[in-house]
């Protein structure tokens, strides 16, 4: 290659390099122009559509433009998240709202199109714990008689949740190894169908979202919640599993929030991950949102980031020796 060549081709590269950086600056200068679009892998009415419905209200005020939600349902929030990592654009106009340890634990134990190396974590709104309920003519009233029973009636209990391998699995799977109980998991088509099939009496009890549970208290019982702490904000009264003598931790607890497919401009990820939590710190946001018993999370994208590194690492162990109780 002669010099000449070589430095025409130099200069190609730096021309491109310029191009691209100038596209990026009149993308991060004109993003966004039009409606964003907010997927969320679950059925509306549930817990994830309701609270992502919430923290988005203000979004014309913090990202020039509305943030629409729009629901892709299926085997757990499988199908809405295979989406965002194989089909939505990468344009910043089509974002996912996540869960974990969800969307963690199902890229560990399926072949699924998404993990946390093929999507950009902006921002975290929530944490909201799973907790074990009953119908209100169940004869458990509380943590113990709930384990009495299973001991002597292996696998008999069914216990209805959101999915395979969502956080309320993995609270099930945990309360069976320490325990030492036999349940029979049913994984429903949503936090709203696990909660109708316990309060339709077609399962013995169930494990749900907090704040779907906290809605709709006066109609079925709550044991029992899996958080290291009482929730004293919305369930005073319900005690930990721990507190009744088993040693189920956090690592159902179910952590909101928005995302975007890798490969989404660095401008545009910037100007979402600076505006993003000044829309969840919003105090009309945080109004609705404690008004519907959905406890408040946030972090910033730097915390998420590093969030999703140690949960996968985490998840990775926990998952494995809880494989090993089935």
């Amino acid at each position: 290659m002669t010099i000449a060549t070589k430095l025409l081709s130099r200069l190609g590269i730096v021309l491109a390099a310029g191009l691209a950086f100038a596209a990026s600056g009149v993308l991060a200068a004109d993003y966004p122009d039009k409606p964003i679009q907010l997927m969320v892998s679950y059925p509306p009415g549930g817990a994830t559509d309701f609270q992502a419905r919430i923290v988005t209200m203000m979004s014309s005020e913090y990202m020039k433009e509305p943030i629409v939600i729009v629901n892709k349902a299926g085997a757990g929030g499988q199908v809405g998240w295979n989406w965002l990592a194989s089909s939505a654009s990468k344009d910043g106009y089509q974002l996912g709202a996540y869960n974990l340890p969800h969307f963690i634990a199902q890229s560990i134990m399926f072949d699924t199109k998404y993990n946390i190396n093929n999507v950009e974590p902006i921002a975290n709104w929530g944490a909201d714990p799973a907790v074990l309920i009953v119908p209100k003519s169940s004869p458990f009233n509380s943590v113990k008689d709930f384990v009495d029973f299973a001991k002597k009636n292996p696998g008999k209990i069914t216990v209805s949740g959101a999915g395979l391998y969502v956080g309320h699995h993995i609270a099930t799977l945990q309360l069976e190894k320490a325990a030492n109980i036999k349940l029979t998991y049913v994984p429903a088509k949503g936090g709203v169908a696990a909660l109708q099939m316990v309060m339709g009496n077609k399962v013995m009890a169930g494990f749900n979202n907090l704040s779907d549970a906290f809605r709709g208290q006066e109609r079925f019982k709550i044991l029992a919640v899996a958080d290291n702490e009482r929730n004293k904000e919305f369930l005073p009264n319900v005690p930990t599993f721990k507190e009744s003598g088993i040693s189920v931790d956090d690592s159902s607890v179910n952590f909101r929030g928005i995302m975007t497919p890798k490969g989404t401009p660095q401008p545009v990820i910037a100007m979402l991950a600076t505006n993003v939590p000044k829309m969840f710190h919003d105090k009309k946001v945080i109004s609705k949102m404690k008004a519907g018993g959905s406890p408040l999370h946030v972090m910033t994208r730097e915390q998420v980031q590093k969030m999703f590194q140690d949960r996968h690492k985490y998840l990775e162990a926990l998952l494995k020796e809880l494989r090993k109780k089935k």
